[in-house]
């Protein structure tokens, strides 16, 4: 109620013209901007968790019931990540609102239990691009546009919008790569004024190593990184402290005694059996007290039911009553994160079903000459999306293994592609059938690009991209018995699709197409009628989440459990 009151007022005050554009400012941020911030940084090197601490801070936050949103920023000048290859970058993840971002906005929604959108992504080729727009427009006539002022107002002002916008009682920013990079140095400067306006918690992810030679936890590089820190003007309130064994005392004392801080201050981080029991994990160090009392926060219960329910998926995630054993078969996996969406929702789905997932990473490369007893052990295969030429072969070589072996199949985007164009060639008789992205001279396109992609020059943001709404029209099928609804939502990332000229031809033969558009126009899922197996145009794995795990995962893990017995 004093709110609306002191904002009513505000803009009476405004109108009247009454009070200068300076005071007018303070005032409108102190009655609009009421959101708290917690920043988070890594020093000494990158790759050791930001993403997971930060959504482990946010899930604490809401068993209190407080509004918490994050903030990723990211200093590359792409402008997103969608051209970025995921052998550097990692996965490519999607919103819905067809926001192509970094991978760390999947952790935020696991953990959430939220579908989050664009704007809380801010990239450097974003800050930059809009600064260029407004420096042409005449925006800053007269003046010489620099990193400070310039930038860093542009960055502090897009976060307290989005904190106005959505009435945030925390947010919590995450500032991508180490520090000390050029990279994300004008996003520090931002932080450290962000803090002179609003009360602002600092938390610096560092690394502790332990050489096998000395046998004890070494200090020293946090101690040089948090002198980085100081020099870019910010005091961290809070070290998190990544290691592969849990902080010893000696090493927590010494962190504390060179950086000024209470050894309650100096958290342990260290390897756990799953990174949803990171939130666990520092509620047990009381970190929440602490962080409540800091940000000065209003006092809430601590919703325990909440809190039980996530230790039960935790614990069925850690000890599960059975297991079985799932092949991925990718053209990435050397790099695990490019598929981190597909591996955590193979977990959420374990949790429910209390069953521990074995993965077999295998590079489709090598099924290409045929030798397939690499499969002959697993439970379930699964075929990943993916770009370009390179592996296709080895995985339509899957496909056809699982299909003849009775082992359960799901097929993702790509994996949905090569599912028909292995039905096409094995089964159909059309021999050399294919997709046009990878032989565009193919007599049988099975798979071919959208028409509305073919006179696409610009790569960036131009896919089918975001939720998409799908209608099951076949109730006999995998994805009615998965999703129990007509119409379902699901995420895209792709530019080819079904050709229809061959939709007759594939059911004459027993393919079966359970899904469409609501227009009938484009095919989103496939199936075998025979036994479990099943492809989507879609990427389930993108909205799976440990609350809610993805239907389509569920059902394929569940037939992979009956498999087994």
């Amino acid at each position: 109620m004093l709110r609306k009151t002191l904002i009513r007022f505000l803009r009476n005050i405004q109108k009247s013209k009454e009070i200068g554009k300076k005071d007018f400012y303070i005032l409108h941020r102190n009655i609009y901007v009421q959101t708290k911030f917690i920043v988070i940084l890594g020093s000494v090197l990158s790759g050791l968790g930001k993403g997971v601490v930060t959504s482990s801070i946010m899930k604490i936050l809401s068993f209190y019931g407080y509004k918490v949103l994050p903030v990723k920023f990211d200093g590359y000048l792409n402008y997103d990540c969608g051209t970025m290859n995921p052998y550097r970058h990692g996965e490519v993840f999607v919103l819905d609102d067809k926001s192509e971002v970094d991978m760390d906005f999947g952790m935020y929604e696991r953990f959430l239990g939220k579908n989050l959108t664009g704007e809380l992504s801010i990239t450097g080729g974003k800050i930059f691009s809009e600064i260029i727009e407004k420096e042409r427009r005449g925006d800053y006539l007269g003046n010489d546009v620099q990193i400070i002022p310039h930038l860093t107002d542009l960055i502090i002002e897009k976060i307290e919008k989005i904190a106005k916008r959505y009435e945030l009682d925390v947010m919590v920013i995450e500032v991508g790569g180490t520090v000390g990079d050029i990279e994300n140095s004008y996003f520090i400067e931002a932080m450290r004024q962000l803090a002179l306006k609003h009360k602002t918690v600092f938390v610096d992810l560092t690394y502790i190593p332990k050489l096998d030679a000395v046998g004890e936890q070494k200090t020293k590089p946090t101690q040089y990184a948090f002198k980085t820190i100081m020099g870019s003007g910010i005091m961290p309130n809070y070290i998190l402290c990544r290691s592969s064994e849990p902080l010893s005392e000696k090493a927590r004392s010494k962190i504390a005694l060179y950086t000024n801080l209470d050894k309650k201050r100096i958290l342990d981080d260290s390897d756990l059996a799953t990174i949803y029991e990171l939130p666990i994990h520092l509620l047990e160090q009381g970190f929440d007290k602490l962080i409540i009392e800091d940000l000065e926060l209003e006092k809430k219960e601590f919703n325990k039911q909440a809190f039980e329910k996530w230790k039960s998926i935790v614990e069925r995630i850690k000890e599960p009553s059975k297991r079985v054993k799932i092949a991925i078969v990718g053209k990435y996996v050397e790099l695990k994160d490019a598929y981190i969406s597909v591996k955590e929702a193979l977990n959420h789905a374990g949790a429910k079903l209390d069953c521990g997932v074995d993965i077999k990473w295998i590079e489709s490369e090598d099924l290409e000459k045929g030798d397939l007893s690499i499969l002959k052990d697993v439970d379930g295969i699964i075929v990943p999306g993916g770009f370009g030429k390179r592996g296709i072969e080895g995985k339509i070589n899957a496909i056809r293994f699982a299909r003849e072996n009775k082992i359960p199949y799901l097929g993702l985007c790509l994996g949905m592609q090569l599912m028909v164009v292995e039905y096409a060639r094995n089964v159909c008789g059309l021999e050399g059938a294919n997709s046009t992205e990878f032989n565009p001279k193919t007599k049988y396109n099975v798979i071919d690009l959208m028409p509305s992609q073919k006179g696409i020059k610009n790569k960036g943001g131009t896919m089918r991209l975001g939720s998409w709404k799908c209608e099951i029209v076949d109730k006999d099928s995998i994805a009615y018995r998965s999703y129990k609804k007509r119409f379902v939502y699901e995420r895209h990332r792709h530019r080819y699709e079904f050709n229809n000229k061959y939709r007759k031809l594939l059911k004459e033969n027993g393919l079966k197409i359970s899904a469409l558009t609501p227009d009938k126009r484009l095919v989103e899922m496939v199936e075998w009628r025979s036994q479990f197996g099943i492809g989507t145009q879609a990427h389930p794995e993108l909205k799976s989440k440990a609350e809610e795990p993805a239907p389509l995962f569920v059902s394929f893990l569940d037939a992979a459990i009956s498999r087994k017995k």
